[in-house]
């Protein structure tokens, strides 16, 4: 005679507590929501091992945003990290958390050790004609710096309009705002030089 199966969840259809636990592919690596809590509570093995989990997208993201300046914006971001860990109250959104500090960080250190402007951008066009590069130089240098700067991050770096909110301290709308005039500027003066 067989008995009936008996479990320890409960029989609504909700997986346990622990299922939405995902594990990370290396089974080295730390699982954020477990070592999370125990890094805000004081246990510095957890802080080390969920920093040193963090550490390449960090630096990742910060050689991303200012390629120069990369290191010292990763350094950056992780000390803005660990400072800040106390204050994160959802596991779920650790990643994001710490990337937007990355890119903030990685802005912040740009406009301190030089401007964030296009002398530092990889060579866009090297398969076409060299003049265009040139011309694309000159339009964003004759655009207001805040209009270089939203391009900047978007074309080049591939920041979405949120990143740039969050990286510029700046308001969502304000960063739309931004965004849609500058590509209006670059637009007109690529049309006016090349008429």
């Amino acid at each position: 005679m067989c008995t009936p199966c008996t479990s320890d969840t409960p029989t609504t259809g909700a997986e346990p507590r622990d299922a939405d636990v995902i594990p990370l592919p290396d089974r080295h690596a730390p699982q954020v929501n477990l070592l999370l809590p125990r890094a805000q509570a004081g246990d510095r093995q957890a802080m080390n091992d969920l920093l040193r989990h963090v550490a390449p997208m960090v630096v990742r993201q910060c050689r991303r945003v200012t390629q120069r300046y990369g290191p010292d914006a990763a350094q950056e971001a992780m000390l803005a990290i660990y400072r800040g860990l106390r204050g994160l109250r959802e596991p779920g959104a650790f990643y994001s958390w710490a990337r937007a500090i990355a890119v903030r960080e990685a802005v912040r250190v740009r406009r301190r050790l030089g401007d964030l402007g296009d002398q530092d951008l990889p060579d866009l066009v090297q398969d076409t004609n060299p003049m265009t590069s040139v011309h694309i130089s000159d339009v964003l240098d004759r655009l207001p710096h805040h209009h270089r700067q939203v391009l900047t991050l978007r074309a080049i770096y591939g920041l979405d309009e949120q990143e740039m909110a969050t990286a510029l301290a700046l308001p969502l709308g304000t960063v739309r705002s931004r965004l849609y005039r500058a590509r209006r500027n670059f637009h007109d003066a690529w049309h006016q030089q090349s008429a």
